[in-house]
C-alpha cells in the first residue's frame, strides 16, 4: 500500500464523491489531511470520518474561485503543519444540458470561475508552498469531456479541456523544481453530481451504460486509486500527464 507517512495534503472540493473519497484515502496512507471546500457541514462530516480511522485532518471553508479563500487555505495549512507535499485540486461544478443559445453569462462565469480559476488559484498559492519544502505533487481534475467535446455542455467542456492545458503548461515551468504535476479525468462516475443528472431515471443510467466499453458507472475509489499513484514515488518520472479513469469510453 502507498504510503504518504509525515506529508501533508490539501483536498480541494473535498466535501463529497472523488474528493472525499480521496481524503479519506489519503489519511489511511498515513498523510496529514486539510479538506476544502464551500459546505461546512459536509466538510466537518469529512473530517469526522477520517478522525475515527485514526487520521489528522481539519476543515477550512474554502470557495477556491476567491484568491483570499485559497491563499487563506494555504497559510492555514502552513500554520498547523508547516509543509506541502501534496495538492489534489478537485473542486468543481457541471453544466445542466441546454441548448447554446439559452446558456447564460452568469452560467457561463460560475462554471470557469470555480473550474478554471478555482485550479489556477490553487496552483498559484500551492506551489510556492511545495518549494519551501523542496517540491511536491499536484493533481488535478479534468474531465473525460476535457479531451472530446459533448453536445449541449461546451462551457464545461471548454473549462475541463483548460485544465488540461493549465496542467502540461505548468508541469513543464516547475518540472526542474521537484513539483509534478499531472491530472486525473474520470468518465463516469457514481457520485452524487451523478445522481443529480440522472436522478430517478433508470433509462438513462442503463443507457449511459451501453457508452462505456466496460459496461458499468466506474467508482469514486477507482478514481483515487489513481490520484494516489500520480501523488506517489511511485510516478516520479510522470509529469504533464493526463490519466483517463472512464472504462474506455475515450479510446472508442
Amino acid at each position: 500500500m502507498t504510503t504518504f507517512s509525515g506529508k501533508v495534503a490539501v483536498v480541494t472540493g473535498g466535501t463529497s464523491g472523488i474528493g472525499k473519497a480521496a481524503a479519506i484515502a489519503l489519511a489511511q496512507a498515513e498523510a496529514n489531511v486539510v479538506v476544502a471546500g464551500r459546505r461546512q457541514a459536509e466538510g466537518e462530516e469529512t473530517i469526522r470520518q477520517i478522525q475515527a480511522i485514526g487520521g489528522d485532518a481539519f476543515f477550512v471553508a474554502t470557495d477556491v474561485s476567491k484568491e483570499a479563500d485559497v491563499q487563506a487555505l494555504i497559510e492555514k495549512t502552513m500554520a498547523r503543519y508547516g509543509r506541502l507535499d501534496i495538492a489534489f485540486n478537485n473542486a468543481g461544478v457541471d453544466q445542466e444540458t441546454t441548448p447554446l443559445p439559452e446558456q447564460t453569462e452568469a452560467t457561463y462565469d460560475r462554471i470557469m470561475d470555480i473550474n478554471v480559476k478555482g485550479v489556477w488559484l490553487s496552483l498559484k498559492h500551492e506551489i510556492p508552498a511545495m518549494l519551501k519544502n523542496g517540491g511536491g505533487a499536484i493533481v488535478n481534475t479534468t474531465s473525460g469531456l476535457g479531451l472530446v467535446g459533448a453536445v449541449g455542455v461546451p462551457i464545461y467542456v471548454a473549462s475541463k479541456h483548460a485544465v488540461e492545458g493549465l496542467t502540461k503548461s505548468v508541469a513543464l515551468e516547475y518540472a526542474k523544481q521537484g513539483i509534478r504535476v499531472n491530472a486525473v479525468s474520470p468518465g463516469l462516475i457514481q457520485t452524487e453530481m451523478l445522481d443529480r443528472t440522472v436522478q430517478t431515471n433508470t433509462e438513462l443510467m442503463e443507457y449511459f451504460k451501453t457508452t462505456l466499453p466496460m459496461g458499468r458507472i466506474g467508482t469514486p475509489q477507482e478514481v483515487v486509486n489513481a490520484v494516489l499513484w500520480l501523488c506517489s514515488d511511485a510516478s516520479s518520472f510522470v509529469t504533464g500527464h493526463s490519466l483517463t479513469v472512464d472504462g474506455g469510453y475515450i479510446a472508442q
